[in-house]
């Protein structure tokens, strides 16, 4: 009698996609607390891709909102493609999130009751389509902002005595 072979984990298609990361909001994790990250796809059209690919991305200053029970990236500097032609995309429209609805509501609610907000941390390529890591943050005080900072000092102060011994 042949034995079974044994059961194999199932793989899901974003197991082992290798990552790209094409911009991070370092501006974002200075003046924000990150309570909770979501991985959401964006909607691009025409020669947005190329220029991701190339890099040229800003998401500094860039926020999500929501409008008519959709997420909507703005204020997200995609450059304009410089192998385009007249069908160049306009690199400050607005973007569209793309999320379940179950996420959006989620999301709604938690904006809405507790004050937060939505920011994009990063955007990368993963499997040959962008992403975009959402952060739902409460804002920095001042105050908070001056902690870290000398607490982050004060860690590079132990680690440079510690080194030179």
């Amino acid at each position: 009698m042949a034995k079974a072979a044994p059961a194999k984990k199932a793989s899901t298609p974003t197991d082992h996609v290798p990552i790209k990361v094409i911009s991070v909001n370092r501006q974002a994790y200075h003046d924000y607390e990150v309570e909770r990250t979501l991985e959401v796809g964006i909607s691009l059209v025409g020669t947005e891709i190329k220029s991701i690919r190339e890099g040229k991305v800003q998401l500094r200053g860039s926020y999500a909102m929501a409008r008519k029970d959709e997420i909507w990236l703005e204020n997200a500097n995609i450059a304009a493609y410089e192998h385009g032609n007249r069908y160049n995309h306009d690199p400050m429209r607005t973007r569209k999130l793309l999320l379940h609805r179950r996420e959006i509501d989620q999301l709604l609610t938690r904006v809405a009751t507790k004050g937060l907000t939505l920011v994009p941390l990063k955007l990368y390529l993963k499997g040959g389509r962008a992403k975009i890591e959402l952060g739902l943050c409460r804002g920095k005080k001042l105050y908070d902002k001056r902690a870290m900072i000398a607490k982050r000092d004060a860690q590079r102060d132990i680690e440079r005595i510690v080194k030179g011994r």
